[in-house]
């Protein structure tokens, strides 16, 4: 029978190797719970008054009346900790990757219909979120249609997609997903010609590479690695030709935004403020779409 290791024994302590999580003991850490002492890895240590808890105290706590959920073991943000911390990340990326398949086997109708423009002539007439066709916002937010292109945008949403939903929960980071592309849709929307059709989850990525900069810094982690790498990415933004750069300033500013509502929101007052921050930003994506749509209209 498998148990647990009684409270404030170290189970790597018997081996004389290094301590390791008590709930994943393949991981060495440094840290241990405040309460029972146990080392606990960083995907199970939840903050708390003093220092960190792991997830057993922190759900036993101490009897206050309080509805049981308020005993949960929360994020930085304040989601709750999953078991799977990459599950929104995996559907993100599943239907990215189906949406490609799709535009493969289907053709250039799919493409399309699904692409990202203001408007233009085809063989049915006037098309482009001008004419109504607002979905195309979203639906060009999964669209890709070289191999290079796709495979770039999944390595990024799975290198910075999984530490953010692990540090913000599974809903507030999918917030930051969709909304940071939809931002950079709409900057795209207003900024470039009508007829010149966009695609690709670049907008969404630059949220998330955006977000992780807030985060590490909120986190005092060492923001060089991070640095560089936006720093690459604007130079190949602003250099590189055939890119959508409204998409990415778009993404990225939205991005910084959410996540800096989101992991410095006051715990008294986390709900309001990320909830508005959310709000405001796609309050604005939704003022950019209909200021450019009366423009073309």
């Amino acid at each position: 029978m498998d148990q647990q290791p009684p409270a404030g024994q170290d189970p790597s302590a018997v081996s004389g190797g290094p301590p390791t999580c008590y709930r994943h003991p393949g991981r060495e850490t440094g840290i241990c719970c405040t309460r029972c002492e146990r080392p606990i890895c960083t995907e199970c240590m939840v903050n708390a008054s003093v220092g960190f808890q792991c997830p057993d105290c922190v759900r036993e706590g101490s009897g206050t009346g309080h509805h049981p959920a308020a005993n949960q073991p929360r994020t930085l943000a304040g989601g709750t900790v999953a078991a799977d911390p990459r599950l929104i990340t995996k559907i993100l990326l599943g239907i990215n990757v189906a949406v490609f398949i799709a535009v493969w086997a289907a053709g250039e109708w799919l493409l399309d219909d699904l692409l990202l423009f203001g408007r233009a002539y085809s063989s049915d007439g006037l098309e482009g979120v001008a004419e109504g066709q607002g979905y195309r916002l979203l639906t060009s937010m999964f669209l890709h249609q070289e191999v290079w292109h796709i495979a770039f945008n999944m390595l990024g949403l799975w290198w910075l997609g999984g530490p953010l939903e692990a540090a913000l929960g599974r809903a507030r980071y999918l917030a930051l997903y969709l909304l940071s592309g939809l931002a950079g849709s709409a900057l795209t929307y207003l900024i470039a010609a009508p007829q010149q059709g966009s695609l690709g989850a670049s907008g969404a990525i630059f949220g998330l590479l955006g977000a992780t900069v807030v985060l590490m810094r909120r986190m005092n982690y060492d923001m060089r690695p991070v640095l560089a790498l936006l720093a690459l990415n604007l130079l190949f933004t602003f250099t590189w030709g055939g890119i959508a750069w409204e998409a990415h300033v778009g993404g990225l500013i939205a991005g910084v935004l959410i996540a800096v509502g989101m992991v410095h929101a006051p715990r008294e007052r986390r709900n309001l403020v990320q909830y508005g921050t959310c709000a405001l930003v796609l309050v604005a994506v939704v003022a950019i779409v209909l200021a450019r749509t009366a423009m073309l209209s």
